[in-house]
């Protein structure tokens, strides 16, 4: 018992942030070395557990727990039938004649790039950077772009909007927590979208043909192109109106996924229309059903948020808060770089804002600045979500990167730019509105 008490007193005299960021090492060093993602993950649960002294029975029930968490088996099912829809549709060949379709519409490459993305990242679905990976596999191939910029054109311009778009959960998140007005805030977060879609372009120049469609082409008519997507569309729309709906009619306790149920009603729904609409057979079904990418998916969904559940038992991100405040940083860094620290960890906006904006929020009241609570909210949600970003636990990066079959390190090295511009953006965006309130 004494060996044991004294390891566990050996390891509180580490920072909590320098324990997170060795076991992070190691799980981006077993993926390096060509572990499967899921695996890396659970070894890193586990080395994180053994990091902050969880006795085996807490870790079991941490994992158990997270395994079994309602949350859990609804993005698990989400992700999956994400994949039973993209890949209906492509063996159905309505991707394609999507596509074909959408080919013309817009004459500007870059455009017709990042227009698939962008559109499904206005609906807050888990795992949604799958969705739009076979339309820009398919457009980039006509300017060979590399696995990397594929990776990286589908994964960033899919989050141009979670800064304000009211429908995110961590947006909704803030203003309760922070007790300010909804529109208040879109408003004052929204150019940071303008930001990253301006930045987002940088590292694509000179990659991608940027030479328009002759003034005299013909133009297409839309309605082929609406009618292929009819599918698309209608689940996103359906998805919207069930959640709210569920969240209306269901008993209290199924209230916190009143959303995936939604999700999961309306993609069954898209689903059995393009079989039907494409009458594809009970054996091309079967076979998409039973496709092993599913389980791979579904299996690495499950080692991210056992990691989570681990996190959260261990109290590791409460420690790194602590460790912050008792060195005594000064309030502006302190709502960069917590919200940033816990968004690389954590890999999910709402962790970040959950753990992070409470303390934030407090301090903003205790230094006697309510006025500037917008801005810093602004600054808070850019940096933490610059963080999400990076983050290798991200389940958009990860099923991105699985799609394209390209690295963590290659995709970095095309968002370094666009990141930096986002930060020292949202920074200098603080300071005018910091100059404006003042």
């Amino acid at each position: 018992m004494g060996g044991a008490g004294e390891q566990i007193m050996m390891l509180d005299t580490i920072p909590a942030i320098v324990r997170i960021l060795l076991v992070f090492t190691l799980v981006l060093l077993a993926i390096k070395r060509k572990w499967s993602l899921g695996s890396a993950l659970l070894g890193g649960a586990l080395l994180l557990g053994l990091a902050f002294a969880m006795a085996p029975g807490a870790l079991l029930l941490a994992a158990g727990g997270a395994l079994m968490h309602p949350k859990t088996l609804s993005l698990a099912a989400v992700v999956a039938l994400i994949l039973v829809f993209s890949h209906t549709l492509e063996k159905a060949g309505q991707m394609q004649r999507l596509l074909d379709g959408f080919r013309g519409l817009i004459r500007r490459p870059r455009i017709n790039l990042v227009v698939f993305p962008a559109l499904i990242g206005l609906l807050p679905m888990p795992g949604g950077a799958i969705f739009s990976a076979p339309m820009v596999k398919s457009l980039g191939a006509e300017h060979r772009l590399n696995p990397a910029q594929l990776s990286y054109i589908n994964y960033w311009f899919r989050h141009i909007w979670e800064y304000w778009w009211p429908l995110y959960p961590g947006v909704l998140l803030t203003t309760t927590l922070a007790g300010v007005d909804l529109w208040r805030l879109v408003l004052c977060t929204a150019p940071l979208t303008l930001v990253a879609l301006c930045a987002g372009y940088w590292p694509l120049r000179g990659a991608v043909d940027a030479a328009d469609a002759p003034a005299d082409a013909e133009r297409k008519s839309p309605w082929p192109f609406l009618g292929e997507a009819a599918p698309i569309g209608a689940a996103i729309l359906l998805a919207l109106t069930l959640g709210m709906a569920f969240s209306v009619v269901l008993p209290p306790m199924l209230h916190p996924i009143a959303k995936e149920l939604g999700l999961l009603a309306a993609l069954m729904l898209a689903i059995v229309w393009v079989w039907h609409r494409n009458r594809m057979g009970w054996r091309v079904r079967w076979a998409i059903l039973k496709d092993p990418g599913l389980a791979r998916m579904v299996y690495m969904v499950a080692a991210i948020l056992i990691f989570q559940g681990i996190l959260e038992k261990s109290h590791a991100v409460e420690r790194v808060s602590q460790e912050m405040l008792r060195w005594h940083i000064p309030l502006l860094p302190i709502a960069m770089l917590l919200p940033f620290l816990v968004g690389g960890v954590v890999g999910i906006t709402i962790a970040f804002v959950g753990t992070t904006f409470p303390i934030l929020i407090s301090l903003v009241n205790t230094m006697g600045q309510e006025a500037l609570m917008l801005p810093y909210l602004m600054l808070a949600l850019a940096s933490g979500f610059a963080g999400v970003l990076l983050s290798p636990l991200h389940l958009c990066f990860l099923l991105s990167n699985e799609y394209f079959k390209t690295e963590l390190v290659a995709v970095y090295r095309f968002m370094r730019v666009p990141l930096g511009a986002l930060l020292a953006a949202a920074l200098g965006y603080f300071w005018i509105l910091r100059s404006w309130i003042g």
